[in-house]
């Protein structure tokens, strides 16, 4: 299962994924503008894909980014080296980090109001 998560801006939004929240670019398809219509990103052993908004499809990016309609959970190595370099690009810090159940959390929205919960598990 491959989540995929529409941006006012994809071109933006890759970068601000790879740079934030350390994913690495496995392929993006451009026109020759430059302007970003698909991507894959990964982390880990985990993939999400990323695209434009557009209308004729049926896909919007975020309306308002104080409200989830869903977060995608993501575990990484240190959560707490993670958060802050997601913090120092500027991702939106909505929830700082905290032990939660079995594993050390933040949540973070991107450049395009989606959602983020990164975590390590509590050893």
């Amino acid at each position: 299962m491959l989540p995929y998560l529409y941006y006012p801006d994809a071109a933006g939004a890759l970068e601000f994924l790879i740079k934030a929240f350390g994913f690495s670019e496995i392929e993006a398809v451009r026109d020759e503008d430059g302007n970003v219509w698909t991507a894959q990103l990964s982390t880990g052993d985990g993939v999400v894909l990323i695209g434009p908004e557009m209308a004729e499809f049926g896909t919007r990016s975020v309306v308002d980014p104080a409200w989830a309609t869903s977060r995608t959970f993501v575990y990484v190595d240190d959560v707490d080296i993670h958060c802050e370099r997601a913090r120092a690009a500027g991702a939106t810090i909505t929830t700082d980090l905290i032990d939660h159940g079995p594993n050390r959390i933040y949540i973070a929205s991107d450049c395009g109001g989606q959602q983020w919960i990164f975590a390590t598990p509590i050893a």
